[in-house]
């Protein structure tokens, strides 16, 4: 019996022993799950917040090329509009130079008293003010410009069609015309606006030299006249 009883204790310490270890081992199986886990856990999170940052850089390098892109198309356009601009202004001092051209080579008709060459030149000037295109101007200036024009082709047919003492007294009224479609059309080149005292209580004329060439007296008084002002 008591080698029963000392067997039974023997067989109860031992499997209260085996059952500790049993335990023990079950929270070194934990506890290694939990450091897994925690593990795993912190390269997900490191992980995701070099995703994270790589994206962001992404995102901030498109935005970069989109504000730079948004930047160079704004260049382009106002280059662009620079450039129509610097068009626009050559439109509209083609047809202002024509007419000044045409006009100074019937001034010098006038000045060398050749009837047939003014009458040729008045023709010509008639021409190019018909076609003169006011479009590129402003609403205002459009207005007086059609006023001006349909003034000026008016006395420049008549020198087409008249004797030297008429052509020289429609040019006096030619010639405000076209010094009054100067002041809105601008010159490229200096221009002289002269003055004769003598002819029709005073008349002006516009000449691209300084000196005096008298288109309302020709050779009879050539140097008759001043200068009123320079037109830049």
């Amino acid at each position: 019996m008591q080698n029963i009883s000392i067997n039974l204790k023997q067989n109860e310490m031992n499997f209260s022993k085996k059952n500790h270890e049993h335990k023990n081992n079950n929270k070194k199986v934990v506890s290694k799950k939990v450091k897994l886990t925690t593990t795993i856990m912190v390269m997900a999170f490191v992980s995701l917040t070099a995703m994270s940052c790589k994206d962001g850089k992404k995102e901030e390098s498109k935005d970069t090329m989109h504000s730079e892109m948004n930047h160079d198309e704004s260049m382009d356009h106002d280059n662009m509009s620079a450039s129509n601009d610097k068009m626009d202004s050559n439109a509209q001092n083609s047809d202002a130079k024509q007419v000044l051209a045409d006009y100074m080579v019937l001034k010098d008709a006038l000045v060398a008293t050749e009837k047939d060459e003014a009458a040729k030149a008045g023709k010509k000037l008639e021409s190019t003010l018909k076609g003169f295109d006011v479009s590129s101007y402003t609403a205002e200036e459009q207005k007086e410009l059609k006023d001006i024009i349909a003034d000026a082709i008016e006395h420049a047919e008549h020198i087409g069609q008249s004797e030297m003492d008429h052509q020289r007294e429609h040019f006096k009224t030619l010639s405000k015309d076209i010094i009054d479609m100067v002041a809105i059309t601008g010159t490229d080149n200096t221009l002289y606006q002269q003055f004769c005292p003598m002819y029709d209580k005073g008349s002006a004329w516009l000449s691209m030299n300084e000196d005096i060439k008298n288109p309302y007296y020709g050779s009879k008084m050539l140097t008759c006249g001043k200068v009123q002002k320079e037109i830049n």
